[in-house]
């Protein structure tokens, strides 16, 4: 017999596991856990460098090539791709793609992703807060799947292609840290840099970020395999992952001690106490070597 912990990640792009939870999912992968993703899409939408995808037959190729590579070095047990199309950022013509993730109906992605948690039974599962992180669209709709596919993979009524119910006891969103934010907000204009048009393509703001302020349920130390996390960065060269290590990123990192947020959807939070570790009061599954 051995113990075995299960952790299942959702989200909707190439990227999203290391730029929001990557330090997250290197701590417990170098725990022992096995750590499962499940991505909508290949990230096909955006603008990127000509030069890149001379060794690749399109963008959705390039984004799943750096994926497999932070995967790799993250320690993830497992990549499932959903198959859909990236939509872009609101308002963009990507959005009336006939495969983009927000033309699917919400019970379509959250049975998909029901089959995922039947398949990998995992006892924790992470996803994106309710605004998707800073608004994209395929991040909510995500949230929004997750959530439901959460509560069906557990119902008896749901038939799921011969696989038995299931039914996780933890479901985590990971949540930007406000305090973070206030800072960046701050220093961009001293930089040069408008907080209201951040990232590679300019279409993220922060300030309406900060609007939402979401409670702490669990906060996760990754300083451990801090480099870890850098290192899957690295492999999103398309994605402007090679930069995150420039001195200003690395010294508010250490400023906040390398710690990534959640709030806590299931069970219900108690209280405002502040888990420091995802797997708190999980009842162990056991199987059978």
């Amino acid at each position: 017999m051995k113990n075995k912990f299960t952790l299942l990640v959702v989200t909707a792009h190439p990227d999203d596991e290391t730029f929001g939870m990557g330090g997250t999912l290197a701590f417990y992968s170098h725990k022992g856990v096995d750590v499962t993703l499940v991505c909508a899409t290949r990230g096909e939408a955006g603008d990127i460098n000509e030069e890149l995808l001379r060794a690749y037959s399109s963008i959705g190729d390039l984004r799943e090539a750096e994926l497999r590579c932070a995967s790799k070095k993250l320690g993830l047990k497992e990549i499932f791709f959903l198959g859909y199309r990236d939509s872009g950022m609101q308002g963009t013509q990507d959005n009336f793609h006939p495969r983009a993730l927000v033309q699917v109906p919400i019970e379509r992605l959250a049975s998909d992703i029901a089959y995922y948690i039947r398949r990998v039974i995992p006892q924790v599962v992470i996803t994106f807060d309710p605004i998707g992180g800073y608004g994209h669209p395929d991040h909510i709709r995500i949230h929004k799947a997750t959530v439901k596919a959460f509560e069906l993979a557990g119902e008896q009524s749901f038939y799921c292609r011969g696989l038995p119910l299931f039914q996780p006891q933890k479901l985590y969103f990971h949540i930007l840290p406000s305090c973070f934010l206030k800072i960046i907000v701050k220093l961009m204009p001293l930089f040069g840099q408008d907080p209201h048009h951040f990232g590679k393509n300019k279409d993220i703001d922060l300030v309406a970020v900060l609007e939402n302020d979401y409670p702490v349920g669990a906060k996760i130390n990754y300083r451990s395999v801090a480099k870890v996390r850098d290192e899957a960065a690295g492999c999103y060269v398309s994605q402007g992952g090679e930069q995150q290590s420039g001195f200003i990123v690395l010294w508010l990192r250490r400023l906040f001690l390398n710690v990534e947020n959640f709030m806590q959807s299931f069970p219900p939070a108690e209280g405002k106490r502040v888990e420091r570790d995802l797997f708190e009061g999980i009842k162990i599954i056991k199987e059978v070597d």
